[in-house]
């Protein structure tokens, strides 16, 4: 039977009420328990229909797209993008590392100010094989009283690594250097300072002046200058002027360079002494940062191999010399025996 009174819906799922009005007339899908099922002419219809709203809704996107873009275009026009605003620069103090402290450049300092250190002492004797000449001693090595003393020296490494020595001496064997392989040690200024920038230009020549008479005196085979600067000070005390870059070189001098040939005195025994040949090194200071240490080896080694030969040849000599002594006196000893026996023989024939 129909139904004439309103109806109402319940839809579980969305938990909302769809309220039909009383002119409402129930039709069969609302009576009839089941669906009438649609004919082929009705699916044409549905397919059109869902064919033309397809199209419809992709065409709708599209112009929805493109005004989207439109407008965005028009905003972005209108409105043109702000920079980025800068980064606010950083405060002095926060970016501001902490400052190191810089070595003030030396400046002359007078022998009052280091009146309280000692010179070093020259180890020096005559007919030494080498001697190695140093610009002045500086505080620790004057404090310590032996050659080259600080521990950022590399004075007695690299003697070691280019064969000068067969092993690592300390410098306190400083003294010992003459028994153990003939070789000396002095400086051209002989008051100690903290660097050779606290030193007068006239001290540095007068000390170069006194560097010749003091070889003069022990006449050594070798003077090793152990740095550019004291090679420097000797060449403008002998010349006038400093070497040139074209004339200054590491290694072996030529013998018009040869140290003790000036201030020949009277009386001198060797006038015609040729003078101690000259090897110029690297400074080995701490300070010094050139040459690199690789360099400062290659420049030493030469000497060291010079040196090893020259204590063979003199160790050589030595041996045949005392050989010869030893069968000298053998035969002066033969030939005192004889003569003795003789007196006695003639002693005895007399007394016959």
């Amino acid at each position: 039977m129909p139904r004439t009174r309103a109806m109402k819906r319940v839809d579980d799922g969305n938990n909302d009420t769809e309220a039909r009005g009383p002119d409402h007339t129930a039709s069969s899908a609302d009576i009839s328990p089941t669906s009438a099922v649609p004919s082929f002419n009705g699916k044409l219809q549905a397919f059109e229909y869902t064919a033309a709203t397809g199209t419809a809704s992709r065409a709708s996107i599209s112009q929805m797209v493109a005004t989207s873009v439109t407008t965005t275009s028009r905003a972005l026009v209108a409105s043109p993008l702000k920079k980025p605003a800068k980064r606010a620069a950083a405060s002095p103090a926060s970016t501001a590392s902490p400052a190191k402290k810089k070595r003030e450049s030396s400046k002359y300092a007078p022998p009052s100010k280091y009146a309280h250190l000692s010179p070093l002492t020259d180890i020096l004797e005559p007919g030494l094989l080498l001697v190695f000449v140093g610009f002045n001693p500086g505080v620790r090595t004057a404090t310590m009283g032996h050659a080259y003393a600080h521990p950022s020296n590399a004075f007695w490494r690299l003697l070691h690594s280019s064969g000068l020595t067969d092993r690592r001496c300390r410098p306190e064997e400083d003294v010992d250097l003459p028994r153990l392989y003939s070789y000396g040690n002095t400086n051209i200024i002989s008051r100690p300072t903290r660097d050779a920038a606290e030193l007068s230009k006239d001290e540095m020549l007068e000390g170069a002046l006194e560097l010749q008479r003091k070889m003069r005196a022990i006449k050594p085979e070798v003077v090793c200058i152990v740095g550019k600067s004291i090679w420097e000070s000797i060449w403008q005390q002998r010349w006038g002027k400093k070497p040139t870059k074209k004339e200054f070189s590491y290694g072996w001098q030529d013998e018009r360079h040869n140290i003790g040939t000036l201030e020949i005195e009277k009386g001198d025994e060797d006038a015609d002494w040729p003078g101690s040949k000259v090897f110029v090194a690297t400074s080995t200071s701490g300070l010094s940062a050139y040459p690199k240490p690789a360099e400062k080896e290659a420049i030493w080694k030469p000497l060291g191999e010079w040196a090893q030969q020259r204590r063979r040849e003199r160790a050589e000599t030595a041996a045949a010399v005392g050989a010869a002594d030893a069968g000298a006196g053998e035969e002066a000893s033969v030939a005192i025996a004889a003569a003795s026996l003789e007196a006695r023989t003639e002693v005895e024939e007399k007394e016959a």
